[in-house]
């Protein structure tokens, strides 16, 4: 997966703007798949020159001109045939695991504070997620059924948030002598 497939994915339903988008990457896909804005402006601009994105300028009076990027038959064929290909399996990387996996060469007081540091990064992103899930909840039933899939992604970022949670409980209780 790339970048490029991501803004496909998000502008197949609406146009919207390169500030738009990387607000999206903030919220919704972001929990999932990273960029930053400068990413998201210069994939956009390749992919317009690729021609699968048409790009408008809406004139502002009060700030910068402002581009609106609208998929293209082109673009929408691209997306098709990336949605038609199966995925890879993600390959997991976390720093903090490696620094736990040789761990024995560190107090264990310094690894128990990046954990609680973590743990409190968790803790911030399941308590957005779970925000999210109310949203969707507060939703009639026809709204609902048009983010059934998005809910789906929604709904395994919540139950990894909380699994890697109580695995943390469970390591921070090791290196603390308790369990």
């Amino acid at each position: 997966m790339s970048l490029k497939h991501s803004l496909l994915v998000l502008l197949a339903d609406n146009p919207a703007s390169g500030y738009d988008l990387s607000q999206q990457f903030k919220g919704s896909v972001g929990f999932f798949w990273n960029a930053s804005h400068q990413q998201v402006y210069k994939e956009l601009k390749t992919m317009a020159s690729a021609g699968w994105l048409d790009c408008d300028t809406e004139i502002q009076s009060d700030r910068p001109d402002k581009k609106v990027y609208t998929i293209t038959d082109a673009g929408r064929g691209a997306l098709t045939r990336w949605l038609s290909q199966p995925a890879k399996p993600n390959k997991y990387k976390d720093a903090f695991l490696i620094k736990l996996y040789g761990g024995r060469h560190l107090p264990r007081t310094e690894l128990i504070k990046e954990l609680d540091e973590h743990i409190a990064l968790h803790r911030k992103s399941l308590s957005k997620l779970q925000g999210i899930e109310q949203e969707y909840q507060a939703l009639t039933k026809d709204q609902q059924q048009l983010f059934e899939l998005p809910y789906l992604t929604l709904k395994l970022g919540i139950s990894s948030e909380q699994n890697w949670l109580a695995w943390a409980q469970d390591t921070r209780e090791v290196l603390s002598g308790n369990a």
